[in-house]
Formats: structure tokens, sequence, C-alpha cells
């Protein structure tokens, strides 16, 4: 039969026999999708075909399990032990901005030689105020309202917000491939930063030496070490890192608040005057272009919203004060410092001046060193767990292929990713290699982020207005934030042919994996059509008796996405019944959901009336491994011991004992494109291009622990319309056309 007739038969049947659309979640071969439904699955008895008419609802869990509970959204209390961890995971990136924020502005403006009491008091409001607005306001005060069942970052946002406008795919993939990308570079910048700190004291600099390759080496082995931790879970590294971040803030507080002592004038600084009264002094040597600087300050605030996930809301609430008030004192501090050092020829001489580190004493400076170093590695963690949340949203979304994740701790918002832990430590390793030396990373650094921000404020506005139902005020929180961010991002232009063209083609990349998985999937929705199983319950019983067909085997078992008990993806009907018929005793519809509570093992089956077709809904908690062939095996003894399924005898085996339980086989269906489908040439790109990236996601058969189970992959065609084919005409074997 011909392609061609091949699927026209294929779309009469499913007119004949109520062919639907595929929801979305179906058009993919295999994916494991979090699902925040909870509960029991129910018992099912054997129901008669005569029930074939009846539509059933897509099947759902009841609200709880036994010795379970299952709440709607993964809440995390707030304790002294969960804030412990938040300032260890959050607060990284924000917390190590006073080490070369100063060290930016100072360089932008002249040196040391250059200072004056106007661009200290005006340097340090444009920043403690940006600091304010963006982190405080924007980030903590509202963005954190706008959570998706405990979770946040762009493509949380943009989940509730997106059917107001399908216009708004662009803002998130644009904010969330701007993120990531800068997500790469900031645990390059700050652990080179930390450990440069260390030609500070003149011990290390005697071992270091002024030759960069050896900070570059010293760099590259904490970053190895930092990914390789990764797999312990947020958890055990916020415990781990709580302590060291706690004393670093504490650090921070303490020594800028005995530095603005000496000069309490430097107070002055929080008054918004005294910066925007610099912003347009002919005193500033930078001009506009000084709030690239200062946005270094805040440059965490959308990682802060990002692991909202991994804390909880109320944890972030209740910390964020503190973590404020040191970061202001220690800005304060430096400021005070400056004053104190202005026109200092020996300080002038330094190459490369950090106020941060010069500032501290002989005895101190060490351990400020060390600390920094160590607040730097801890650092990279907020970006690092903010992109494991970004990457598994984007996954719900269907903007990038389905990863396997990880849940290593007892909460689920806490995961890992490997295939992302891998990339963005390849992509660490590329960025200390190419620029060497943090001066020219902190070129390349905070322009992306910008990007994101601005993209934020729009979805944020939606929400807002769409969402909350809010009149005026959304409008005024539009105007105020695109212009404020408006100006970070033209003056971070500036950074675009020193580093900055960096990030922005990493994002153009990473954003483009997300359009050509959005493009490929939608040309995917269009083709798909989900079948009435019960329809094809005769023809697969005639094939079970067909002894003109070899048994492929006893039991075969397809993987499926979709929650609808009474429909498959006609993909599936394909497999078995048109390419090659698949005659077995027993055939078997699978599909998995990760449950809230970590620890569900539970499942529910509907037979059709038959003892041969098993629809098998397995609830999962994400605690649990999910070897898909172990539980079968143990569905399949239940129903054999009921008498649901007849015995499977074997009559060979190493054992003494036969298995009362037959042979398996699973079959992975691949979706292609034929050459001859009838579909535009940026149609077939987007597919083509869609596919090319699913190869790099791994293989869902590792994932279901079937690696020892007996796999085939199977490739069936989009079933698109075909091209016509000219008419052949025969002609005699001695003839030549």
């Amino acid at each position: 039969m011909s392609s061609e007739d091949k699927n026209r038969e294929l779309d009469e049947a499913s007119e004949e026999t109520d062919g639907v659309a595929a929801p979305p979640d179906s058009t993919s071969s295999l994916s494991i999708k979090p699902n925040l439904s909870s509960g029991k699955g129910n018992k099912r008895g054997r129901k008669r075909a005569a029930a074939s008419s009846r539509k059933r609802k897509p099947v759902r869990p009841p609200k709880t399990i036994k010795g379970a509970s299952h709440p709607q959204t993964h809440v995390i209390p707030v304790s002294l032990a969960a804030m412990l961890v938040t300032i260890g995971v959050v607060y990284g990136d924000i917390g190590t901005s006073p080490m070369y924020v100063t060290k930016a502005l100072l360089a932008g403006n002249g040196g040391i030689m250059s200072v004056t009491e106007e661009f200290v008091l005006g340097a340090l409001s444009l920043v403690i105020w940006t600091v304010t607005l963006l982190t405080t306001v924007k980030y903590v005060l509202i963005s954190l309202k706008a959570d998706n069942y405990g979770e946040g970052g762009i493509f949380a946002l943009y989940s509730i917000v997106r059917r107001y406008g399908k216009w708004l795919i662009i803002p998130a993939m644009l904010g969330g491939s701007a993120l990531l990308a800068d997500g790469v570079l900031t645990p390059a910048v700050t652990i080179t930063t930390g450990v440069e700190g260390l030609r500070t004291i003149p011990e290390t600099h005697a071992i270091i030496g002024d030759n960069q390759m050896n900070v570059v080496v010293i760099t590259l082995i904490i970053v190895c070490i930092l990914f390789v931790v990764q797999r312990a879970g947020t958890s055990k590294i916020g415990r781990a890192f709580g302590p060291v971040m706690l004393g670093w803030f504490l650090f921070l507080g303490i020594t800028g608040l005995l530095f603005t002592f000496t000069n309490p004038k430097i107070l002055l600084a929080i008054n918004p005057v005294y910066g925007l009264q610099f912003l347009f002094s002919p005193n500033n040597h930078a001009g506009i272009m000084i709030l690239g600087s200062c946005f270094l300050a805040t440059t965490g605030a959308e990682a802060l919203y990002s692991d909202m996930g991994h804390v909880g809301k109320g944890n972030i609430y209740a910390t964020w004060p503190f973590v404020k008030a040191c970061l202001i004192l220690s800005y304060l501090g430096q400021g005070a410092w400056l004053l104190a050092n202005a026109g200092n020829p020996e300080l002038a001489a330094i190459e490369d001046l950090n106020p941060f580190f010069q500032m501290l004493p002989g005895v101190v400076r060490p351990f400020g060193v060390v600390f920094s170093v160590l607040a730097a590695i801890i650092a990279s963690q907020a970006l690092i767990t903010g992109a494991f949340s970004l990457v598994s949203e984007a996954s719900r979304l269907d903007l990038m292929p389905h990863l396997q994740v990880f849940y290593p701790s007892e909460t689920k918002g806490q995961l890992y990713i490997p295939l992302v832990n891998k990339v963005m430590w390849a992509g660490c390793i590329i960025v200390v290699l190419l620029f060497q030396s943090s001066a020219h990373m902190e070129a390349a650094y905070g322009l992306a982020i910008t990007i994101t921000m601005l993209c934020t404020t729009v979805l944020l506005f939606i929400y807002l207005h769409r969402v909350r139902k809010v009149k005026l005020f959304p409008f005024i929180f539009l105007a105020f934030f695109v212009m404020l961010e408006g100006f970070f991002f033209g003056s971070s232009l500036t950074k675009f042919f020193h580093g900055g063209y960096f990030t922005i083609l990493l994002a153009a990349l990473i954003m483009s994996v997300m359009l050509c998985w959005y493009a490929g999937t939608a040309v995917e929705r269009r083709q798909a059509t989900l079948l009435p199983v019960r329809k094809y319950l005769d023809q697969l019983a005639r094939l079970r008796d067909d002894t003109t067909y070899d048994r492929l085997c006893d039991n075969l078992v397809y993987l499926t996405n979709g929650t609808n008990t009474d429909y498959l993806d006609r993909d599936i009907l394909y497999s078995i019944l048109d390419k090659h018929p698949k005659r077995a005793r027993a055939w078997w519809f699978i599909n998995v959901e990760v449950m809230d509570d970590p620890h569900t093992c539970a499942y529910s089956i509907e037979d059709f009336g038959t003892d041969y077709v098993f629809r098998v809904h397995l609830f999962l908690g994400y605690k649990v491994n999910q070897r898909i062939n172990a539980y079968l095996r143990q569905i399949v003894q239940d129903l054999s011991a009921t008498g649901e399924l007849p015995p499977q005898t074997r009559d060979y085996s190493v054992y003494k004992r036969p298995s009362p339980i037959g042979s398996f086989q699973f079959c992975m269906i691949r979706k292609t494109l034929a050459p001859e489908s009838d579909v535009v040439s940026r149609e077939r790109t987007a597919i083509g291009l869609k596919y090319a990236i699913r190869s790099f996601a791994g293989s869902p058969a590792q994932w279901y622990g079937l690696e020892n189970s007996s796999v085939f992959v199977e490739y069936v065609p989009l079933f698109t319309k075909f091209k016509s084919a000219e008419k052949l005409v025969r002609i005699a074997p001695d003839d030549r056309p």
C-alpha cells in the first residue's frame, strides 16, 4: 500500500471512530511531566464493552492516598533551619556584589585620584536605590507573590499569564534565555574575583605571583568542585553553605559599620537626591553609563525569584531585611574608606584597585579574602539552582525537551538536572579560559540580565492587571520600571564589544533552541490525533489469536504521556496494527505521573472489559525510583492472582520453577517527517531541528529503568499530507522512454 493510501485510510478511520485532536501534552513520544494533582489511584472493576460510548475525563487521582497527604502546593515552612538554607542558596550572587561594584564605579570615574565627596555620595546613593527599587520593591514585594504552585522565575510567571496573549511567549523565551546565559557567566566572574583577591595578601601573592594563568587554574579547580557537588541537592548544599554565608553577611555588615563610624557623613548617601544630582552632574565622568556599574549591585535579584521554589517565599521575606542591611553597610563602609583615602598616590599605583579588599586592615585581610573566595563559590549556587528551576519550568511548557530530573531532598521544589549541570559546567570553563581576568568578565556581566528584568516587568504587568485585576497600579509599575530598566540596559550596551557580546550570543543560542522546540511542537500538535481504544478492541482480539503472525512477545508495552484513559495517540495504534502487526498476548499502555508526596506508590488500571488490553496509570512520588519494568511485573502478578490476566506460562527457563509472568518488550515511539510529506519548508525545518535537539536530551529508557529490558525504538511518520507523486507509465522490457 502506498504512503498516500495508508495516510488516507487512517484519516478515514479517524473520522469513523470519533478521532479527536490530541491535547498539548500528547504530542511527544515519551516524557515525565510533574503533576500537581495528588491522591490515590482508585481500583476499577472489570468493565463491559457495552460502555464504549461513554466519554471519560482524563484520569486524575483522588485527593489522598492511604498513609500520605498531598498538598496542592509544596509549601516550605519558615524556620531557622530553612532561613539558613535560604541564606546559603539564594543570596550568593547579590551577596558578593560588594566585591566588585565599588571597584567598577571607581574605575569608571578615573581611579582613586579623581575621588570627590560628590562622587562617593552620589554613586553610593545610586547603588542603594538600585538595590531598593529593583530587588526590594520589584522582586521581594511584588514578584514573589506571582508564584506558580510555589515555583518562581520568569517561566513560572509566564505559565500564569499565558492565557492572556500568545505574544507573551516572546518575553518569556527572551527573558529566560538571557537569565540562563547570565547564569553561565556568574560562577566564572565571582570565583575569579575572589581568587584574584588572594593577591592582596603578601604571603599568597608570593605563591600565585602576577601570572594570571595561576588564577585561571585555581578558578577552574573550584568551578569543577562546585558543579560536582550539585548532585547532593539544594538542601544539603544549603546546610553546608548557609553558615558560611551567614558569617559572610555578618562580616560585610560589621566591617562596613566600623568604617561608617569613622565618617558618619557617608550616611547622606541614603538620600536619593544625591544620586540624581550626581547622575546629571558634569563631574560624573561616566555620564549615564555609570548606571551600568550600579546595576551590578542587583544582578542576583532575578535569581532570587527563580530560587523561590527551592526555599519558599516565607523564608525569603524573613531573611532579606538582614541581607540588605549588611549589603548597604558594606557599600557605606567602602565609601567612607574612599573619602579617607582620596588622592592617595600609593593606592593610585596599585593596578586594578579594589576598595573592598584594600580597606581591610592587614590582620583582617587574609580572613576577608578567604571568606570572599568561599562566598564567591557559594554565589554561583544561586544561579545554578535557579537554572534548574527555569529549565524544569521550560520543559513543562514545551519550550525545551523533557530531561531527566532528580529530587535529592524531601522537598519537590529542590531538584537537580544532570544535563543542565553539565552544560553550565562546560560553559563556565569556556568563560574562564576566554576572558581569564575578572575585569574582562565584568565587562560581559549584567547586560543579559537587564533584558530578563525588562521581560519580567512586562509579564508582571499582565499578572497585576489581568490576573490580580488591579486597575491603576500596573500601569504605573510598567512605566516606572520599563524606564528605569531601560536606562540600565542602555548604559550596559557599552559593554557589548568588551565582552557583553558573549552573553548575548549565548542567550541567542538558548532562545534558538526554545524557538525550534516550540515551533516543532506546534507542527506536531496540528498533526496529532487521539483515537478511541474501544473501537479497536475487535482488531486487537483477532490479532492476538491470528497464528499467521509470529508472536512478538507475551506483553508488549508502550509508554505514553496522555492522561485520557479511553484514547491513545494514533501513532501507537498505527505501530501495533499497520507497521507489520505486532501480535502479543497482552498490550499495555502506561502513563506516569509524578506526585507531590515523595513516597507515593499507586496505580489505576482500565481493562476495557478485556483480558488483553490494559491502560495503566502509575502515580509515583518524586522520590520514588521510576523503574517501570519492576512495577509492571508487580501489576501483572496482581492481575494474574485475581484472574483478570490469563496465566502466562513458560516452557523453558534456567530456573527449576519457571516464572508465571511472560516475556516483555517495550516499544518507544519516535515520530519522523517523511521526505515526501507535503509541508512548507519552514515547518519541515522546525520539525527537523526539534528532533535534532531531542537526540541530545538523553535516553528515556534509562530514565525509566529499562536499560536491562528488551527495548526497541520504532519510527512512525507524522501523518501530514503527502505530496502527490507522478503517475508511472508501464513500457515493454526492451523499450526506453
